[in-house]
């Protein structure tokens, strides 16, 4: 195997860092310099097919990993770095051109309950930029993948570079942020722009030359698998000999176990190490724990609370031509959340309305939809379903509606249709709406359910007075 550069100086921590010799966590500054060989732990185990950090990728897993390039189309290469059902797309459109030609609906609905809707509608965009602009060739460097297809990023780029054309780059995702920071004890809000940029520098100078595909793809591997958020299984990594995380937390054993003998080594204490300005050691007021050992790092800003948010919600129902119940949904706009999926008539509300008020803003948007009036109190409350956004804690307060008659809906407004229960789930819904068609579903079972009413004492049912209550009796 090819060795890699030389890794002196590469991603090295700030002032304090350097001017000490020794930074607060006791590692000479957070430069991957003593990573000779790292690439050869690191791929040893792919390489003998004996680790379970490379186990083989069964037929029809959803993950691109373990797939050889040379095998993949330019689809599954859009795929690669995407929350994206893989292989379900590249089977069904097995090139660029045919991708491209898809309507957003097809892919929308193929991609239906996985989240990140709008990955779904980048992929496609990118699919016919290539076909429409790029003579139906791929870019293959990851600087021209970022520039010229939409809704590819840094990591995508890089991924897609090094796995499928071998350019000699770097990935950083949240596994690979993981091992660089216990590699390089880096304790820094690793979210934070300059933190990042330091890492992308180690792992371009980390990249095998020779390998970087496999590398890359071992490295994220390793995040995924050993050196995991809580309990990692440091016993089983390939380099931990050289994580500076693993030699603090086996140097404080060895120091508590000679401290039992009276044989204590002169350690620094990691509190008293170097108070330098080093942008990539912990704060001052997060010291490292020893309870805590590797998984001191990656450290993070606290996350923002989700925004609460209501939304009511109508399962606006009627009976089909051939009996069997059907459901009124809508399209979403096309940008935004959601964006192009489709739902029940919904409408956001404000925070703290009552109930009455709540019900009277879904009537006037269900007017407007049907063109004449909705009484509010004929809305019946279903349940209030909760679902949880990356960023928003939704509500939504669910209600339904039976029709007896037909209904004309206005065309100005968003695209809309009548569907079946099975046509609910064929098309491009979420997964909140799925839970609300559900809690409609479960309420309308109860209520079909036949209610036991016992008798009236004494009575001896219908043959007494006629009735099963005896309210006659």
């Amino acid at each position: 195997m090819q060795a890699g550069p030389s890794l002196e100086g590469a991603g090295s921590g700030g002032a304090g860092c350097r001017q000490t010799g020794i930074c607060s966590v006791g590692v000479r500054d957070h430069a991957p310099a003593d990573t000779g060989g790292y690439g050869d732990r690191l791929l040893h185990p792919l390489d003998a097919g004996d680790c379970s950090l490379h186990t083989p990728v069964p037929t029809g897993c959803p993950f691109w990993r373990g797939q050889p390039a040379c095998g993949r189309s330019p689809v599954a290469e859009l795929c690669l770095s995407l929350t994206c059902p893989f292989p379900s797309v590249p089977q069904k459109w097995p090139t660029l051109q045919a991708l491209a030609q898809a309507s957003l609906e097809e892919v929308n609905e193929l991609w239906a309950g996985l989240g990140y809707y709008s990955r779904g509608k980048r992929l496609q965009e990118a699919a016919r930029k290539v076909v429409s602009e790029l003579a139906g060739r791929m870019p293959r460097r990851a600087e021209e993948l970022q520039k010229l297809l939409p809704g590819v990023g840094r990591y995508t780029a890089g991924a897609i570079a090094s796995i499928s054309y071998g350019q000699p780059t770097g990935v950083v995702d949240g596994n690979v942020i993981r091992v660089l920071c216990r590699l390089r004890c880096i304790g820094a809000d690793s979210s934070s722009p300059a933190v990042i940029d330091r890492l992308w520098d180690m792992a371009n100078v980390l990249v095998d030359r020779s390998r970087p595909g496999d590398f890359n793809q071992a490295l994220m591997e390793l995040g995924a698998t050993v050196c995991v958020p809580k309990s990692p299984l440091c016993g089983e990594c390939p380099v931990k000999q050289h994580c500076q995380a693993w030699r603090r937390v086996e140097k404080e054993l060895a120091f508590a176990s000679q401290k039992v003998f009276g044989k204590a080594p002169p350690v620094p204490d990691v509190e008293d190490c170097g108070v330098g300005d080093c942008p990539l050691c912990p704060p001052a007021t997060e010291p490292w724990d020893s309870s805590l050992g590797v998984t001191n790092f990656p450290r993070k800003a606290a996350k923002k609370p989700p925004r609460a948010m209501r939304t009511a919600t109508c399962v606006l129902e009627r009976r089909g031509c051939h009996g069997a119940p059907e459901y009124l949904i809508v399209q979403r706009p096309s940008s935004g959340l959601l964006a192009g999926l489709w739902e029940f008539p919904s409408v956001p509300l404000a925070q703290d309305l009552q109930e009455e008020k709540e019900r009277e803003e879904l009537a006037d948007h269900l007017q407007a939809w049907m063109g004449q009036p909705v009484a509010a109190k004929g809305l019946q409350f279903v349940a209030e379903v909760i679902h949880i956004f990356s960023h928003i804690h939704q509500t939504y307060v669910v209600y339904s509606l039976h029709l007896d008659g037909d209904v004309t809906l206005d065309p100005a407004l968003s695209p809309s249709r009548w569907v079946t229960e099975d046509e609910f789930h064929a098309s491009a819904v979420s997964t909140a709406m799925k839970k609300v068609l559900k809690a409609h579903e479960k309420q309308r079972r109860k209520e079909s359910s036949p209610v036991k009413v016992s008798s009236a004492p004494g009575c001896l049912g219908p043959q007494c007075c006629g009735t099963a209550s005896g309210v006659l009796c």
